[in-house]
């Protein structure tokens, strides 16, 4: 085992990956010699030269085109895209070509062995074109996988798996936890399953549901609770596509209630569907409405980032609501 923060994680990731197969490449805008404006990829290119690990020019929608190409070529293309906020240029290659590809051609040729990385979320004063959560507009899009981690030990396990998944996956890095997510991970290779959340604390009077950086949320807005006598049980999803509505319903079977909590904006946010999928799975356990905090439906503010966001106070709030509704 090793310290680790989240980005040397994903950096400890990516070495693994690229030592295990000549293939594996990364790229994006910056990603080469100077390692990505986070340094996520920091050392590669001196590791494994400058035809596996490079620079991009400035375009989104190449990234993805080039990426397209190498992994239907059988290569394993690992894309950054340096911010989230950046990911739409690319759009239409990765919901119209990425996720479409292996449907196309009956499964003759497809690109599954392509994953996508990006940083995603606030809390770093990045204003509005560097703080938004993008992830429910790739959840209405079939042929993609999409994982958050929380920390830096799902952060390796949960990167490798995606990179090594037969299915093209959009990986999204909370940005906010970069540098400050610490701890034990271990340094061999190891795979945590897509598709499956974690229950991350037990609980018996409502359970709690997040991924990504709003997980350090949700845990934090338990502790208040659990000071009221409050019992709650906390979920991390991890991946929103597929998403895993087996482990929430029983859950929700057992405490009888929910609330989610996630960064991006309320309306069509990720949280509505698992919403609408809980009440029709749970209807006759459910004890109050299930609540939805997330962030407001206005662009990404910069001087009322503290406003906008959804943490801990309102989660609590919120938890207080559900409980005695």
């Amino acid at each position: 085992m090793a310290q680790m923060n989240l980005l040397q994680a994903i950096n400890n990731a990516l070495d693994i990956a690229m030592a295990e197969d000549d293939s594996t490449m990364c790229f994006g805008e910056d990603v080469g010699h100077f390692g990505g404006v986070f340094r996520a990829t920091s050392g590669l290119q001196e590791k494994y030269g400058n035809n596996r690990c490079f620079n991009t020019p400035l375009v989104e929608q190449g990234i993805i085109g080039f990426a397209n190409g190498l992994a239907a070529q059988g290569s394993r293309p690992i894309a950054e895209i340096q911010f989230a906020d950046y990911i739409f240029p690319a759009f239409d290659q990765i919901v119209n070509e990425s996720a479409k590809f292996r449907y196309r051609s009956g499964n003759e040729f497809n690109v599954g062995r392509l994953t996508i990385r990006t940083p995603y979320g606030g809390g770093i004063a990045g204003g509005l074109y560097h703080s938004q959560s993008p992830e429910a507009y790739f959840a209405h899009t079939p042929g993609l996988k999409v994982v958050v981690p929380r920390n830096p030990y799902q952060a390796k396990g949960l990167l490798l798996a995606a990179i090594r998944d037969d299915n093209p996956v959009i990986f999204f890095e909370p940005k906010r936890l970069y540098r400050a997510s610490i701890g034990e991970v271990p340094e061999e290779d190891y795979q945590l399953p897509l598709g499956k959340a974690e229950v991350t604390q037990q609980g018996s009077d409502i359970s709690l549901l997040a991924w990504g950086a709003q997980m350090e949320i949700i845990e934090k807005a338990a502790e208040m609770a659990q000071a009221d006598g409050i019992s709650c049980e906390i979920i991390d999803l991890r991946s929103i596509l597929p998403w895993d509505v087996e482990t929430i319903a029983n859950s929700v079977r057992k405490t009888g209630r929910l609330l989610i909590s996630h960064e991006a904006p309320i309306t069509a946010g990720f949280a509505g569907e698992i919403s609408a999928t809980i009440q029709q799975e749970c209807f006759l356990s459910l004890e109050s409405p299930i609540a939805r905090v997330c962030g407001v439906d206005t662009p990404y503010p910069l001087s009322l980032e503290k406003e906008h966001m959804a943490d801990h106070l309102k989660v609590y709030e919120a938890i207080k609501a559900s409980i005695n509704y």
